[in-house]
């Protein structure tokens, strides 16, 4: 799917706040490798690329709530578009590892190879979402992600985090949070299930000798999630 490009913010988050993670055990069936499902859907049909100039105000337009906590998403029309900004485009911190796939998936790699943001925006029907409760169906689409079959395993081991919303350096969209590692190795995955429009969004931060919970919210700094 095409996504908007976001110009760099000049002021960046700073606070880690924005990724407040509980931690996973690598026990039984659960989280010793970074999860490969994800949902069945590949969102609706892309919007032109926009460049800087065309960005989103600060203030989200017409009739979309000032914030996007799991209870606003009950405000967004149905018919409205819900994806990723791209503002790693213009990081010369970062390249892209895996270019977009045309499935709403697409992967950047920190440029000294410690860590990668694996991104996903698109329609979850195989999650078992509940109507009007996107904090309840963001952790079933962790569930589908992680191959759990329900999503009561992974609710009691996320925490509440937060991604910005239209535009970078803020933490107005509640997603729902998990970790794992693996020696070395440390990933995140937050998502967000957007039931009034049926669609969902993740990423994935892993890495293995980097800093992950500042790659994390670097990565939540500088992708905002655009809704028009």
């Amino acid at each position: 799917m095409t996504r908007i490009s976001q110009a760099p913010q000049l002021v960046r988050l700073a606070a880690l706040s924005v990724i407040a993670l509980a931690a996973l055990p690598l026990s039984g069936c659960l989280y010793a490798q970074i999860p490969v499902n994800v949902p069945d859907g590949d969102g609706p049909e892309p919007s032109p690329t926009a460049i800087p100039s065309e960005q989103p105000a600060d203030e989200p337009s017409g009739d979309l709530p000032s914030t996007m906590t799991f209870a606003d998403g009950a405000d967004i029309p149905s018919e409205g578009y819900i994806q990723w900004g791209d503002g790693l485009i213009a990081d010369d911190g970062w390249k892209i590892v895996k270019p977009d796939d045309g499935n709403g998936g697409w992967t950047y790699g920190t440029v000294d190879d410690t860590c990668t943001a694996q991104f996903w925006q698109g329609l979850i029907p195989d999650v078992p979402t509940v109507a009007g409760d996107d904090s309840v169906s963001s952790d079933a689409m962790l569930a589908v992600i992680l191959g759990e079959a329900d999503a009561a395993a992974i609710t009691p081991l996320a925490t509440t985090g937060s991604f910005s919303y239209q535009v970078g350096g803020n933490a107005d969209v509640e997603n729902r949070q998990v970790v794992g590692e693996e020696g070395e190795r440390r990933w995140a995955m937050a998502a967000r299930a957007f039931t009034a429009t049926g669609v969902g969004l993740y990423v994935i931060v892993d890495c293995t000798g980097g800093d992950m919970q500042a790659t994390m919210a670097e990565v939540i700094d500088e992708n905002a999630v655009v809704i028009q």
